[in-house]
């Protein structure tokens, strides 16, 4: 089953769910265009912070947050719904097709840019001379959900709309908020191509704290795939105190390289002991075992 929640991305709930109607799943992707910038006249990226409070918190902004806000220079990413909720990103006119919801899922991607912004005293016209970092990992979550890996309606190259309301309709794939029936936008413009998804093994969702302990006290001597899997993943980074394994069996040197572990991503206290937290057990990308 894939993610609700996608993994490494900061989770901001901010209620308001809604079920899907059904359908070919989709993906729209969208750009900010918080500010009007020339190549005479460029200006600097909005910080992601401000988009993160206008989304999560702004009641003018939760009532158009997408799913995801992506920031392509750093690869920060917030999500505001879970996937299997409908956002609100799109105009849904009376009667046609309810935009937001056209799908098992339509998944929204609000990609903070805009035509000439300015990072570090750099300019980028495109969304595609940016980084584009964390796109990877983003596509593959929104490609585990059933979403196509084409652009039925062609991928974006201009700021021009191009709609077919019987192609929305009856096609999975990626589509510009361009694209979108009854909307009147023409972004993102350019969107980053899509990633060899067997590059990167699938990554296991966090478990919760229950699944590592026995009470108040560790799980030692349970079983599960997940503990090797995770074992392999500490030695990888160099916190491995294993004098054998490590194994399915949870042993009290997974505990001891899960801590180091947690204290090398700088926690302190009580919150570099065991059992892991969702925070670090997403930094540490355990593969699905």
């Amino acid at each position: 089953m894939s993610d609700l929640w996608m993994p490494g991305a900061e989770r901001l709930s901010i209620g308001n769910t809604a079920p899907t109607d059904g359908g070919p799943a989709k993906a729209v992707a969208h750009i900010t265009w918080d500010r009007s910038a020339t190549k005479v006249k460029p200006q600097d990226l909005v910080p992601f912070a401000n988009l993160r409070s206008y989304f999560g918190s702004n009641p003018s902004g939760r009532a158009v947050a997408p799913h995801l806000l992506w920031d392509p220079f750093t690869g920060k990413i917030t999500q505001f719904f879970p996937a299997n909720s409908r956002s609100l990103c799109l105009k849904d006119g009376p009667g046609g097709t309810r935009t937001n919801r056209a799908g098992s899922v339509v998944l929204q991607v609000e990609t903070l840019f805009f035509p000439w912004c300015r990072v570090g005293g750099k300019t980028y016209e495109k969304l595609t001379d940016t980084p584009c970092k964390g796109w990877d990992e983003l596509h593959a979550w929104v490609a585990s959900w059933g979403v196509a890996s084409s652009w039925p309606m062609g991928k974006p190259s201009g700021y021009a709309g191009k709609r077919d309301e019987r192609i929305w309709r009856i096609r999975s794939g990626w589509f510009g908020h361009s694209q979108v029936p009854e909307n009147d936008h023409t972004d993102p413009g350019f969107w980053p191509g899509f990633t060899v998804l067997t590059v990167k093994p699938a990554l296991e969702p966090y478990p919760g704290a229950h699944f590592f302990m026995n009470g108040s006290q560790p799980a030692l001597g349970k079983f599960s795939p997940i503990f090797t899997a995770m074992g392999k993943r500490l030695v990888a980074e160099g916190c491995g105190l294993y004098k054998e394994g490590p194994g399915p069996k949870l042993g009290q040197a997974d505990v001891d390289s899960y801590e180091k572990f947690q204290r090398k991503l700088g926690y302190t206290g009580t919150a570099a002991k065991w059992p892991p937290g969702p925070a670090s057990w997403s930094k540490l990308k355990v593969p699905k075992s």
